[in-house]
């Protein structure tokens, strides 16, 4: 059985099929051990299976995790020890940086301190040249310098990152062998990351040996405490140790074994977002749209991205203040999600996030919490009925949420009731996420009002017709199981890796250009090749792609443009899309080869579902089968909504505002002024009224 898990900072998904069909639980997440979170998961998947014989199925259990463990790690400094081992005379490399300013007017910016101390970088006695020929070499009893230096310091992890080792990994390969034949986990620079910019190189490497213990026994303790949730009773004497294979989803939307992801971790430092592009791509393309904005919004942040197309990924990211320069799909971060803690600074003004309440204690209305959040925010404004979450197996205390907040307008004074401070608190948050999709749309010269925007996330239904609103995008697309669309997106998931390596060739030379692309391009395929075979796929089950990484000669930074067809003109035609020019007669740089190997994964889909009987007026309406109602405000107007179960919806229903969708994984408001239509797949297509805003 192959079952999806997706870890939150409040819920902890978990999607799998189970008779054909897609289903989905939820259970609270733990942050201080989110692996019992998904052994909880499993053994809720189980339960049903009880009468199965547990043993009798040798192919054992396939999971597959997308995880925020490395994230929190590097957000809360609490990786592994780590010392750094470097050519000698570059040990400051990670102090120094690019001295680029991260806010070029603020003079009280904190820079964060390096994950390697001073003390703790080892400066080797060798040198290559910028290509890859021997200036200094590095002696048999250097190379036992630097060990005994390394053992002295007791580190949990090292990291090796030598000058130009992308141009020849002779050093590297030495010393880095030697460590492991000391029992050092060790990471090394050519095998992660063979290019230039030599800082990016080390804090790309020296965050994979920070995060590598913390993977290392997160995934060690998933594999233990899943193969105990799932398998039970004893074990026939002739049959083998039941089998767990773990799978865990990189930043660059593919999968990996868990044994390559515990070497590799900086890959998964946007797993659980990457899940959930991967998620709202497929939703897309079920309902015939190419252009969305992805807007996942979950407990503690919210996650944008923006697909034309194919997923588009940039080695140009940062995480906790560091760059990672590992491929991740362009996703954009903030901190603002149904957990996010409602504060006055000390203007008086109302801040939201980027603090959450996350699942311990969690929102004041789930029973422990003490600070209002964007939950109990809507809890009080009546958005969640009166049968809590989850189907109604997670009540909710409403008159607890607004006691509190009665106390916090009472002592603060700046709203005119419970009421008008809870929507406060969405327009604080609503602003900070319209700010998110400003980002990775506005900003990299696209219009938003060109896009759809797919709402998911056990929040995102609450606050999508809002933000399309304020952006006046065309509509709104709300997928199957929003509250667990990331963990589908996992489950569907192919098997990915990536290659590249820097080769700083001019254009204009073209015979010479072409040799060595294509001489770099068949080395990295093979390589691409061998890693998908160790993964078990067949030829016909892998894939290959090619791209370039191109700049203007003299530009610090490039584009990345597929290599089919004039790679040069689509060049010109991406730099016009980010910066608003190009210049044909400006000479063209070759920077990296890149090759992306994907082993091609069977992928469940979701299944059509019933369609309504039409009436003799049109469309059947879904509020003709509803009963139900609700007080509620919406949008500062107080209104008797549609309350709607998405369980009874058919493909042609029609609904419009004001409603409440409600289901297992999420609800969704839909205000005055919109209408939605359910398709084929029971997704449904939420759209304004010509003229109205929510």
């Amino acid at each position: 059985m192959r079952i999806a898990v997706d870890t939150g900072g409040t819920f902890t998904d978990c999607v799998f099929v189970r008779d054909g069909r897609l289903e989905i639980v939820k259970v609270p997440s733990q942050r201080a051990m989110p692996e019992e979170a998904i052994a909880s998961a499993v053994r809720a998947v189980r339960k049903p299976l009880t009468p199965m014989p547990v043993f009798s199925d040798e192919r054992g259990l396939e999971l597959v995790c997308g995880t925020t463990v490395g994230t929190n790690a590097l957000l809360e400094r609490r990786g592994g020890r780590v010392v750094l081992v470097t050519t000698a005379g570059f040990e400051d490399v990670l102090e120094i940086g690019r001295q680029a300013r991260p806010k070029l007017y603020d003079f009280f910016v904190d820079k964060p301190e390096p994950l390697v101390a001073a003390r703790e970088r080892i400066g080797a006695r060798e040198r290559l040249a910028w290509d890859g020929e021997v200036v200094t070499d590095l002696t048999r009893r250097e190379i036992a310098r630097v060990v005994g230096a390394v053992k002295r310091a007791r580190p949990e992890a090292v990291a090796v990152c030598f000058l130009f080792s992308f141009r020849s990994a002779r050093h590297e390969s030495r010393v880095a062998g030697a460590l492991r034949r000391a029992g050092f986990l060790t990471s090394v620079s050519h095998e992660l990351l063979p290019e230039f910019r030599e800082y990016e190189r080390t804090s790309t490497t020296v965050i994979n040996a920070y995060l590598a213990p913390v993977m290392s026994g997160y995934l060690a303790g998933i594999q233990s405490r899943v193969r105990t949730a799932w398998f039970s009773g004893p074990k026939p004497k002739s049959m083998a140790a039941p089998r767990v294979r773990v799978h865990i989803m990189q930043s660059n939307g593919g999968v990996v074994s868990a044994e390559k992801a515990s070497r590799e971790p900086v890959t998964t430092i946007l797993s659980g977002p990457a899940g959930g592009v991967t998620g709202a791509a497929y939703a897309a393309r079920l309902a015939g749209i190419s252009r969305v904005i992805t807007f996942d919004m979950g407990g503690t942040s919210t996650d944008v991205a923006l697909l034309s197309g194919k997923l588009a990924t940039t080695s140009e990211s940062t995480a906790a203040g560091f760059p990672v320069a590992v491929p991740m799909l362009e996703i954009h971060t903030v901190g603002a999600g149904g957990g996010s803690i409602a504060r006055f600074d000390r203007g008086g003004a109302l801040r939201v996030g980027p603090e959450s309440a996350g699942a311990e204690p969690g929102p004041i209305c789930y029973g422990r919490g003490e600070l209002p959040t964007v939950t109990d925010a809507h809890a009080v404004l009546g958005h969640f009925g009166a049968e809590g979450l989850l189907g109604g197996s997670f009540p909710l205390d409403v008159a607890r949420a607004r006691r509190a907040m009665e106390m916090a307008v009472g002592e603060h004074g700046a709203f005119a009731g419970v009421e008008k401070f809870a929507e406060g608190i969405l327009a604080v948050a609503d602003a900070v996420m319209e700010k998110a999709i400003r980002v990775i749309s506005v900003e990299r010269g696209h219009d938003p009002r060109d896009y759809t925007l797919v709402a998911f996330g056990g929040a995102g239904g609450l606050h999508a017709c809002s933000l399309a609103s304020a952006l006046e995008m065309r509509s709104v697309l709300l997928p199957i199981f929003p509250g667990a669309l990331s963990a589908l997106g996992i489950l569907r998931a192919d098997v990915v890796t990536e290659f590249s390596r820097t080769v700083l060739l001019a254009v204009s030379s073209a015979a010479r250009v072409k040799g060595e692309m294509e001489a770099g391009f068949r080395s990295l395929e093979r390589e691409g090749r061998r890693a998908m075979l160790a993964e078990g796929f067949s030829t016909s089950k892998i894939r290959i792609e090619r791209r370039l990484d191109l700049r203007y000669a003299g530009q610090a930074y490039e584009l990345s443009v597929p290599t089919a067809g004039d790679f040069v003109a689509a060049f010109h035609r991406a730099h016009e899309a980010r910066y608003g020019y190009h210049d044909a007669k400006r000479t063209v740089e070759i920077v990296n080869l890149r090759v992306r190997a994907t082993g091609v994964t069977d992928k469940p889909g979701l299944r059509k579902i019933p369609a309504a009987l039409k009436s003799v007026n049109g469309p059947s309406s879904a509020s003709a089968r509803t009963h139900d109602a609700i007080d509620c405000v919406l949008h500062g107007r107080r209104c008797r909504a549609t309350l709607i179960a998405r369980d009874n919806l058919r493909s042609g229903d029609s609904l419009s505002g004001p409603a409440v969708i409600s289901e297992y994984s999420a609800t969704t408001l839909v205000p005055h002024g919109w209408s939605g239509r359910v398709d084929a797949y029971g997704q449904i297509s939420l759209t304004p009224k010509r003229g109205s805003r929510a």
